[in-house]
């Protein structure tokens, strides 16, 4: 039996992924920011008669405090975790402000990633084939990042935040398998390709009806859940890889430039430090 913890995972890929583990009867750990959601997830863990290997944890994961409060719980109560999957992402049309002072897609997309990738490691570590995926869309160009502006204080383009966060996945990344170089750990970004998921956020007229077209467009999540499944089974053998649904994409050159990766490492250090919200 394997122990799986899903970001995102009430709703949408993350719910499917959820229940596609409870089927084969491994473990999981799925956070989420909706109590609502929590329990129709658990009522549909009961009717695969797996409510009692299901854990629903409510947090808001844009918080750096709810961070270490889940990782508090999952390294108390899981010494091995054999697959992390990032999902959670929320998007904003309007900028927003978490109560702790940072940008709220940041804050959810990269930071929480950051925490629990590296705050979990030990867990993963023991596993047999241990996994971290994040399901962003990876590659693309380094340009994406204005390094003066992360937060999006000076200009905010909802569009533009997502890729700039997508980029700051891929460094994680690079950062997090060079932190751990001995590390069994296999860390996969992959892109299942548009899919008629939850979509959450916070939407102005205009961007709602963009995603009620991309819903119409997207891919069933049965089949983006297939696909992600192909990945979990066979990881490479390397300590990082990357996909857009099936096509590789090459983790070497300028989108995921270790000198990029530890400017961000550096500065994420030194942002959660100075905001004195670094874990005890």
């Amino acid at each position: 039996m394997k122990t799986v913890v899903i970001t995102g995972g009430t709703d949408g890929i993350g719910r499917a992924l959820a229940l596609t583990h409870l089927e084969r009867g491994d473990r999981v750990v799925a956070l989420g920011r909706s109590a609502d959601k929590g329990t129709g997830l658990l009522r549909a863990a009961a009717r695969l008669d797996a409510a009692d290997r299901l854990e629903f944890r409510r947090a808001d994961l844009s918080l750096i405090s709810e961070n270490h409060r889940v990782l508090d719980r999952l390294t108390s109560a899981y010494p091995v975790i054999d697959t992390l999957i990032l999902g959670a992402r929320y998007y904003r049309s309007a900028r927003a402000v978490t109560t702790e002072g940072f940008e709220a897609s940041f804050a959810l997309f990269y930071l929480s990633r950051y925490l629990l990738s590296h705050g979990l490691a030990e867990q993963l570590e023991r596993a047999a084939t241990p996994v971290v995926l994040d399901l962003s869309g990876p590659g693309g160009d380094l340009a994406r990042i204005d390094w003066d502006d992360l937060q999006s204080a000076r200009s905010y383009d909802p569009d533009a935040v997502m890729h700039q966060c997508g980029k700051l996945s891929d460094l994680l990344a690079v950062a997090f398998t060079r932190a751990h170089p001995d590390s069994r750990i296999r860390y996969l970004l992959l892109h299942p390709g548009l899919t008629a998921t939850g979509f959450t956020g916070s939407y102005s007229a205009a961007d709602a009806a963009t995603v009620a077209g991309m819903r119409r467009r997207g891919q069933p999540v049965t089949t983006a859940v297939t696909r992600i499944m192909r990945h979990l089974d066979s990881p490479p053998a390397v300590p990082l890889s990357a996909y857009m649904q099936d096509t590789p994409v090459h983790v070497e050159g300028d989108p995921f430039d270790p000198i990029a990766a530890e400017r961000l490492a550096a500065h994420t250090r030194d942002l959660l430090e100075g905001a004195g919200l670094v874990r005890p």
